[in-house]
């Protein structure tokens, strides 16, 4: 084989790698978030997606709105029924448990721990430091769901939070 014939056949596999990488970014699009979970669930926090947690944790999660990480966050029956059935649907279907225990913290999850094991010492204590659920903080698209690597923009030494 030719070095032309390399080059080109390099090119053709790198070609068919990136339109197959742009039609699995465009089939995985992820469909918006319920208005009522955004709006309930975001007015404090991120509205995290459904698959973050598993059905059981976010059941407990949602049991438990009483006393939501030390605030009220109770929502009338009618408003968190869609809520639930969101999250039910969308849940994560590893078990997210640890224990038998269903986790209540995204940031407690083996996933979330391996995905953020490289988040340099700065950001995690100190003046720099960022709350590990601040997900804007790192990901500017966490609000619409999305949390790619492709966005991250770690905050800068310094930079006010």
């Amino acid at each position: 084989m030719t070095i032309r014939s390399r080059c080109l056949a390099r090119w053709a596999a790198l070609a068919a790698i990136s339109l197959a990488g742009a039609a699995s970014a465009a089939e995985s699009t992820r469909a918006p978030l319920p208005p009522a979970y955004v709006e309930e669930c975001g007015s404090c926090h991120v509205a995290f997606p459904a698959r973050m947690l598993d059905a059981a944790s976010w059941s407990a999660v949602v049991g438990g709105l009483e006393q939501h990480f030390g605030v009220d966050a109770s929502v009338d029956p009618k408003t968190l029924e869609p809520i639930r059935a969101y999250l039910a649907s969308g849940a994560r279907s590893k078990p997210t448990a640890a224990d038998g225990k269903p986790l209540l913290r995204i940031t407690e999850t083996r996933w979330f721990r391996h995905e953020h094991d490289e988040v340099p010492s700065r950001l995690r204590t100190g003046p720099d430091a960022v709350k590990s659920a601040d997900c804007g903080a790192c990901h500017p698209q966490a609000a619409a769901g999305s949390y790619s690597e492709r966005s991250l923009r770690l905050p800068k030494p310094g930079a006010k939070q």
